[in-house]
């Protein structure tokens, strides 16, 4: 049974067409990756299937069941999401602002137990936020904030988990520290939709990839089956040469000064 299971999906911004007849499932166990160009309709695919927005037409559901039939709460403890931009103008400290990611698991006018402080206190390790927890997030660098929204998605411990170009900010140690988080959620089952630019990334950490172009889907399968010259110049207009790594085995993308 898949996690979600699009059919016919439509969404558009009054005359302007974002998605269009989008057709896609996605399974527990794996790491999805979304690629595309800029306005590629990405983002609203994660907004849609985080339940921010709702499509104009088709259905679109989680676990066999329509997302709009869902609570707020219910989504919260099922579904993560690390958006592309996160502001807050208010003085929290990083391990408040991953605390959080527990309020789904906290009763009404209730305060976090002692589970809910030590799920905190193993996230902040294990993104290595420990140093930062008494600091206030809004005097943190653009990269730490970005390690602690990280952070607190993972402290929501949902079974799926949404990155909308979740490493952007981020140095390729701190990129590749917290792609290796969500890679170990995937081994331990839970299912990983990452929306990417970087594709040598998506190819290092994807079993597979979702192509969009003009708010279709282009491509969509095994990383492997996706990600090929052919595909690149097609879709985002370049040329480039896709090889093999043998250590780790994967997909390398070579790119060239032409554009088509």
């Amino acid at each position: 049974m898949p996690m979600f299971a699009l059919n016919a999906i439509d969404f558009d911004y009054g005359p302007k067409a974002i998605l269009s007849n989008v057709a896609l499932t996605f399974e527990r166990g794996f790491f999805y990756g979304i690629i595309g160009p800029n306005g590629s309709g990405k983002t609203t695919l994660l907004d849609l299937l985080a339940g921010h927005l709702r499509p104009r037409h088709g259905t679109l559901l989680l676990e066999e069941r329509a997302l709009a039939r869902y609570s707020r709460k219910a989504l919260a403890r099922r579904i993560a999401l690390v958006a592309q931009d996160f502001r807050i103008d208010f003085p929290f400290t990083c391990a408040e602002v991953v605390m959080m990611g527990r309020y789904p698991y906290i009763p009404r006018f209730g305060r976090p137990g002692v589970a809910d402080r030590q799920v905190v206190e193993r996230v902040l390790q294990e993104a290595g936020l420990t140093d930062l927890a008494g600091r206030h997030v809004h005097r943190l660098s653009g990269g730490e904030r970005q390690r602690v929204v990280f952070a607190r998605a993972l402290a929501q411990e949902s079974a799926i988990l949404l990155l909308d170009e979740a490493t952007a900010h981020l140095d390729m140690h701190h990129a590749i520290g917290l792609l290796n988080l969500a890679a170990r959620r995937v081994a331990q089952g839970a299912l990983v939709i990452a929306v990417m630019q970087d594709l040598n990334l998506a190819a290092l950490y994807c079993d597979r990839l979702v192509c969009l172009r003009a708010g279709k889907v282009v491509a969509s399968g095994a990383m492997t089956e996706v990600l090929t010259a052919a595909m690149l110049h097609t879709v985002f207009r370049i040329k480039a040469r896709v090889g093999h790594s043998a250590a780790p085995p994967t997909r390398q993308v070579v790119l060239t000064r032409e554009a088509v």
